[in-house]
């Protein structure tokens, strides 16, 4: 067999990485399970159609084949593919439950999606997502775009990770905006600004004009717009200060006062309005978030989303909703690239229980039992060595503790070996501290 070649865009941690990647989900899981989300798992693929009717991402789908060996497949609408992303699956879940779920009905789900993007720093064609939804059925209450940043504030702050800054716009405030300058394709201009971090304001003014028809002082108008930022309501003197006018911009703005507001209370500096996120897919009708993660925002954002009125609908029924992904694969990639997580050990191992003959294994296997059933992560020694090669194997792994059995009537005792403190034990009887029962992430 020739030697593996790793596939560009698969990431595959080292074992410490993945103890810290189940840190990370952990905390965030809990997080989203305070603020009242229930898990939910959907399935990995989607006919293509679905997965294509919203958004510009037909070159980033992995389409499948049933087998193999079916060379042609299947073809238009029977075709599958992977999904990339988890809203498109969780749409499809609630048009196919409704008359099963109760209504406002939060979701959370972490899951793995792929994506056909060119591999870079942090963006990987096979990655994790960690998404909370709220969806209603007919309406839904502007109050929970608002706790959509509280949760994600929490969630990341309890990660040993720099801090975040949620950017918050509304898709309101821009279209009516634009409609209020005379443009009669907000959705062009929409995905023009959302260019403007990509390719410059310049650019951004010439694909105006090209792309929704704007004139220069109308490129000027939405360039403007897009300038406006401030950590508080202030925001909005701003937005009216360009002397724009138009019902939907002015409901846009009530919603973005409410929701930094809401988070100013909540979280000081957690989120900034800032006017030029636009989010470019199509599906988004009100508040948007991305965010930067401190020291990394050349990256891009690490957890965007927003409001959606019309993505989950079917004849007469709509079910309106709002949600927010957090990009773990992301994270963490940034992360361990820059060498800025680390965890205190490679193994979940707190005690390694010596074996001091073979004969005896028997003997190193009950105190080891009798320290799992406490909850201590246990594991004996792989040979009958001499103690000083038993316990260097345990500081090669990063395992604490070394446990010796006592021979002929003498008690165990145990070994701090990063101190050399060796003190008498019951296995019955004896916890370490709490700090070495499991790894730390730091």
């Amino acid at each position: 067999m020739s030697k593996p070649t790793p596939i560009s865009g698969f990431p595959e941690w080292t074992p410490a990485q993945r103890m810290i990647e189940q840190f990370v989900l952990d905390r965030i899981r809990a997080t989203f399970e305070l603020y009242g989300f229930a898990p939910l798992e959907t399935r990995s693929v989607e006919p293509l159609d679905q997965l294509l009717r919203k958004g510009e991402t037909s070159k980033e789908v992995y389409v499948l084949r049933r087998l193999q060996a079916d060379a042609d497949g299947p073809a238009g609408d029977d075709a599958l593919g992977l999904h990339f992303d988890l809203t498109v699956p969780f749409a499809r879940y609630v048009l196919e439950n409704a008359g099963k779920l109760q209504f406002p009905f939060r979701r959370y789900q972490i899951q793995k999606v792929w994506r056909g993007e060119r591999p870079q720093e942090g963006r990987y064609r096979e990655f994790l997502q960690a998404d909370i939804d709220i969806v209603d059925r007919d309406t839904l209450p502007a109050h929970y775009e608002a706790e959509m940043p509280l949760v994600i504030g929490d969630a990341l702050r309890s990660l040993p990770i720099p801090p975040v800054t949620i950017q918050v716009n509304n898709r309101k405030i821009c279209e009516g905006f634009y409609r209020g300058i005379g443009l009669t394709d907000p959705e062009a201009a929409l995905r023009a600004v959302d260019k403007l971090d990509k390719i410059g304001p310049a650019k951004v003014a010439e694909l105006l004009a090209e792309t929704a028809g704007a004139s220069e002082s109308q490129a000027k108008a939405c360039l403007a717009l897009a300038e406006i930022s401030a950590p508080d309501a202030s925001f909005a003197d701003a937005v009216r200060g360009l002397g724009v006018t138009h019902p939907l911009l002015d409901e846009g703005v009530a919603e973005l006062v409410a929701v930094v507001e809401t988070a100013a209370a909540h979280s000081p500096g957690l989120c900034v309005a800032d006017l030029r996120i636009a989010r470019g897919l199509d599906y988004y009708t009100g508040t948007v978030y991305e965010t930067s993660l401190a020291g990394y925002e050349r990256f891009g954002s690490i957890c965007s989303g927003g409001r959606y009125d019309n993505l989950v609908s079917a004849g007469g029924a709509s079910f309106p909703g709002v949600g927010i992904s957090i990009g773990v694969s992301r994270l963490l990639g940034l992360l361990f690239g820059a060498g800025a997580l680390t965890v205190s050990r490679s193994v979940p191992t707190c005690v390694l229980v010596a074996v001091t003959s073979e004969e005896r294994r028997a003997a190193s296997n009950a105190v080891a039992d009798a320290l799992r059933r406490r909850g201590v992560p246990t594991e004996v020694a792989p040979s009958a060595a001499k103690f000083g090669k038993q316990i260097r194997h345990a500081e090669r792994r990063g395992i604490p503790y070394v446990w010796f059995p006592g021979a002929d009537g003498a008690p165990d005792e145990v070994k701090d070996i990063r101190s050399g403190e060796q003190v008498v034990a019951a296995a019955g009887e004896w916890t370490p501290p709490r700090a070495d029962l499991s790894p730390l992430v730091s």
